[in-house]
């Protein structure tokens, strides 16, 4: 891994905590909050590609169970690992690796819609297919109520894989995604 690699890894799980700082927003009906934080997962996973934008998260997820309380809330330590929101952070990483996936394999055509239906798909749908069941085994319900409850996150995630790609396809020239293409 490069030296610039590792500085933009880092980065973004500093740029993903930051995230963290702004409230979470409690729905009263679902045990998870509405969080910022999915936002830069997203950025990650379409800025720095599949193998960079896991990296940030990985790192991210490790800082936090070493305690750093950075996920929305102040929230950090090995207790977030069996909190209902367990499955949905967890899925971050799987969900950056995704969307960078296939963001790289467009890249040379990529467009705003290709963008915005990557982050649909991987950092929307993926990330509660993933997270909604893993917080209905938690929390002793079931799937089918846990996916349910889920729904109420697409409006907010929707409007964040909007402004990821929009904020990915303005930055596309000094994406560490350009840098590979161009040099193969």
């Amino acid at each position: 891994m490069k030296t610039k690699e590792m500085v933009f890894a880092a980065l973004f799980a500093a740029f993903i905590g930051v995230l963290g700082l702004i409230p979470p927003i409690p729905l009263g009906f679902i045990p998870v909050f509405i969080t910022a934080q999915t936002l830069g997962v997203m950025l990650a996973g379409c800025f720095l590609g599949k193998k960079t934008g896991t990296i940030s998260v990985f790192l991210f997820i490790v800082l936090v169970a070493l305690g750093l309380p950075l996920l929305s809330g102040g929230r950090g330590g090995p207790s977030v690992f069996v909190a209902p929101s367990a499955g949905y952070f967890l899925s971050w990483p799987v969900a950056a690796f995704c969307i960078g996936y296939a963001t790289e394999r467009v890249w040379s055509t990529l467009k705003t819609w290709k963008m915005i239906l990557i982050n649909l798909v991987f950092g929307v749908v993926l990330v509660s297919l993933i997270g909604a069941p893993v917080m209905a085994l938690i929390t002793h319900t079931s799937v089918w109520a846990g996916l349910i409850g889920a729904t109420a996150f697409l409006p907010g995630d929707c409007i964040k894989a909007v402004i990821a790609s929009i904020i990915a396809i303005q930055l596309k020239a000094i994406s560490p995604i350009e840098e590979k293409v161009n040099n193969t």
